[in-house]
Parts: C-alpha cells; structure tokens; sequence
C-alpha cells in the first residue's frame, strides 16, 4: 500500500439516508485526482452509525465505482472478536483487496489480548491486513513490540496504518519491522516528515477533498524531494490540522460541502461543526 490511501466519508441526504449520488462523485473526484486506493467504512465513513444492510450497500457501491481503476480496502474491525470473525466469514470480497482492522477498542486489551485477537481474525481473512492503531479513538496504544509480533508472526498482516502520533513509536517500526511489511501514516498534517522516516505512504482524510494537491506531496516525499513536497504540505497545513478542529469527520464533511461534494450532514451522536469553526475552513480554503 504505497502512496495514498483516502478513508472515504459516508455521504447524507438531509433525511439522513445513504446519498449515494454524491459518494459517486466523491469517489469519482478521488480517483481523477491520483489517489492509489479507497477505504471503505473506516472511522471516517461513520461505520459505527450504519446498519449491517447499509454497510453491504456501501462496500459494494464503492467496490463497484472503483472496479479496475484503484484497489479498496474494506474497514472490518471492532472490540467482539469473534463478531469480526463472523462478519470476515459473510463479507462479499469481490471488488476488495485488503481489510483495515482497528485494534479493539473500549475494552482496553492487554497487549497479549491485542495479539490473540488479530491472531484468530486472521485465520479467516482471504486477502491481506492492514493492522490500524489509534489510541487516541480506541482508548489504549499497540505497541510497537506487540505490532512486530504480528508482522513476524503471519504474512496476512501486510502494513499497519500507525496514528499514535509518537515518532518513537514509529521508528521503533521503522528499525525493526520486516522488509514486505508497510507502515502506513494515519495523519495527514504528519504524513511528509514520516515520509523522511521511512514510511511509504498515508490513509488520508484531507485527501478526498484535494487528492491532486496531496497525493503530489506524497509522491514528491516517496521520491525523497522534501523541499517541493514541503511547499504543498505548508499549503495544506492549516487545513489538514483544521479539519480535525471538532473531531472527524465533521470538519472533512464541512470542507466537502463547500466543494459542493455532499450535503455538511452527520449522524447522531456527532454533530455538524460549529459556526466559528466553519468560519476558520472557510478562511483556510479561500487562502488555499
């Protein structure tokens, strides 16, 4: 999974149903713009509020739309392990060329916990893992030992999509990971000084509303010209920080809207962005 990832939102009508339309579009504006694949149903597709039959229609319209132009990875994590299992077992793969599986979350596992748990969602995955570790969302941090545990430990696990935000962490990952095993950034603002450490690439949320500026920065990274890619990166900065201002993907949703992308609509228990924050977006967008 070299290059750029997008973690794509799940769009809303204002009767709150699935806007397929504009996922379309979205998708659509994605691709043209360079991004390498799609990520279907992470945290930033709002999966969480979705129900089951939704989710199907989701990851199928995706998988559809992206058919021979990007690979997609379907997001399939959760804290039941064997409901993870159970969804792996019924999932339609067609279309889907890996999983994103978050680390349990609100359990607070041990790390031997987070070991057994990939362990067993493994032995019934038919296409490659990218492990996803975001303290910040799951309320405890997989550690770099217990990630390189499970990159030695199968050849399912490909990449980890790493958002800790702690570069120790990551050059721990970086020093003594195995040669075919990625790691992957999991912040945009953080992505082209990671880029300097070693990593190969980024599941981005900042790049679905501008993929031709951001997967530019990232392919100048990869290419080690950091002084070009460091001009975009400084573009996108305020914007790639903003986004996040009152948590994800209200900001992105926001953004999108004033594309003329989707509707600026999420669901309950989120909430659209407050009007101050929509005036900060606005001010970073026209000087962008």
């Amino acid at each position: 999974m070299r290059g750029t990832g997008v973690a794509l939102i799940t769009p809303f009508k204002k009767d709150l149903s699935i806007d397929f339309d504009s996922l379309g579009n979205i998708i659509d504006h994605a691709i043209s713009g360079g991004v390498e694949y799609l990520v279907a149903l992470g945290t930033t597709g709002e999966s969480v509020t979705l129900t089951k039959e939704e989710k199907k229609d989701v990851y199928k319209f995706i998988s559809a739309r992206a058919k021979g132009k990007v690979p997609c990875v379907a997001g399939i994590g959760g804290n039941n392990t064997n409901e993870v299992i159970g969804t792996i077992q019924g999932f339609d793969f067609t279309g889907f060329d890996g999983i994103l599986s978050v680390s349990p979350y609100y359990n607070k596992p041990t790390q031997e916990g987070i070991f057994q748990h990939f362990m067993a969602v493994q032995e019934h995955a038919p296409v490659p893992i990218i492990l996803y570790n975001v303290p910040g969302r799951t309320g405890s941090n997989m550690t770099a030992a217990t990630t390189l545990r499970l990159a030695n430990a199968s050849e399912k696990f490909v990449a980890i999509k790493e958002a800790s935000g702690n570069p120790e962490q990551f050059m721990d990952l970086l020093n003594e990971k195995p040669a075919d095993f990625d790691i992957i950034s999991g912040d945009d603002n953080l992505t082209l000084p990671f880029l300097a450490m070693g990593m190969t690439g980024v599941i981005s949320v900042i790049g679905q509303a501008y993929p031709q500026l951001f997967t530019s920065m990232v392919r100048l990274g990869l290419d080690g010209k950091f002084e070009e890619g460091r001009q975009i990166h400084y573009r996108l900065y305020n914007l790639m920080k903003g986004i996040f201002i009152e948590g994800n993907p209200g900001g992105i949703k926001y953004v999108m809207s004033k594309m003329g992308l989707c509707e600026n609509i999420v669901r309950l228990p989120l909430a659209p962005i407050s009007e101050a924050s929509e005036a900060k977006l606005d001010e970073w967008m026209k000087a962008l």
